[in-house]
């Protein structure tokens, strides 16, 4: 059984202001509302506030200046290198990426993805699952699943490649907005078809990234778990040290 566990309350609050700092909202150089302004706005509490500026001092979007409160310094460049498994899922294009799409289909949407897009359970979606292969070896499975309202009218239901990104597709033929992702990663045995198709021995595992696209007002458009064999990955970081 998997239980989804929602983000605390400080990290929600931290990736709002994070949006905020994008979209040009708090735009750099300016001051972000202070602490009482803050706990006001969101409803939240003192501790959770600051707890959330801090981690975005830690992470380079905002500094604090002596005499003047806390001050936007934009998106890090440490975020712009950094490499984004989610990104380059939602950015594929199936007809130019190494590998082949294996599997297109309505399917009952699993639990961790009916969460994450905030459907019943057992709701039928559309499927795409996607094997990425370097030098004849599998490197990584892509399911990724649409809500069946928004895959109707598109080439998403079709058993041929896309020829250009699955989020370029939805932009074009729905007249949506991708804005932001959020990612999720944990670690778990694969079951058997997952096991076969990463040609995994028995008793090890995959990395599960699970990455939920969302439009500017937090609607999720697409969910996309990417499968990674833990034996052939190693994930690195890089951040500020004040």
């Amino acid at each position: 059984m998997t239980y989804e566990v929602e983000p605390p309350k400080y990290l929600r609050l931290a990736q709002t202001l994070q949006r905020r700092i994008e979209d040009g909202t708090y735009a750099p150089g300016t001051r972000v509302p202070s602490e009482n302004q803050l706990v006001q706005t969101f409803g939240m509490s003192r501790p959770t506030v600051v707890r959330a500026l801090e981690l975005l001092k830690r992470d380079g979007w905002l500094e604090s200046r002596q005499g003047y409160g806390t001050t936007v310094r934009g998106r890090p460049e440490v975020v712009e290198q950094k490499d984004r498994r989610g990104r380059g899922a939602l950015e594929r294009d199936e007809s130019h990426a190494a590998g082949r799409l294996i599997e297109v289909g309505h399917v009952p949407v699993p639990p961790r993805v009916a969460s994450a897009l905030g459907l019943p359970k057992r709701t039928e979606v559309l499927l795409r699952r996607f094997l990425v292969e370097e030098d004849g070896e599998a490197v990584e499975l892509v399911s990724s699943y649409f809500p069946a309202d928004l895959a109707e009218g598109t080439e998403l239901g079709s058993g041929e490649p896309l020829g250009e990104s699955a989020r370029e597709h939805l932009e074009a033929r729905k007249k949506i907005r991708f804005d932001h992702v959020v990612e999720r990663v944990s670690a778990r045995l694969p079951d058997a078809g997952e096991a076969v198709v990463l040609d995994l021995p028995d008793g090890v595992p995959v990395l599960s990234v699970l990455v939920v696209a969302c439009d500017a007002s937090g609607r999720s458009l697409q969910v996309s778990e990417l499968l990674l064999p833990a034996d052939r990955q190693e994930l690195e970081d890089t951040y500020r040290l004040n």
